[in-house]
């Protein structure tokens, strides 16, 4: 699996408008992003939405965000995203995408894993 520059553009951007679109409660707008998959498994982009704002408030609001570079994760094409959540906790977000048939990148699931912080 190679990710050339113009994918790992795409992918940024494609994480970049899902987070837009739930800054503005854009139920519809965020679940365009998801894969085919997530999208069959939530059913509608209010029931989407609905789990990201309840289960991951630091996708839903993040206070800051920083794009790390792409990865391979268990054979999935990863995107870790350092996030500042709303109660000032970072987060590492770790997008699993998806090219789909036309080309274009999806989101195909989110995993959240917490940083430790060392006092230095």
């Amino acid at each position: 699996m190679e990710v050339t520059d113009h994918d790992a553009i795409t992918i940024r951007s494609v994480i970049e408008c899902q987070l837009a679109a739930f800054q503005k409660d854009d139920a519809q707008g965020a679940f365009a992003f998801a894969s085919q998959g997530i999208q069959a498994q939530f059913g509608t982009p209010e029931n989407f939405i609905q789990m990201v704002r309840t289960s991951y408030p630091a996708v839903y609001r993040p206070r800051s965000i920083f794009f790390e570079k792409i990865t391979i994760i268990q054979k999935n094409i990863t995107q870790p995203v350092l996030l500042l959540a709303p109660n000032g906790v970072p987060v590492r977000a770790l997008y699993f995408m998806e090219k789909q048939p036309d080309h274009t990148w999806r989101i195909n699931g989110c995993f959240l894993v917490s940083i430790e912080a060392k006092i230095i």
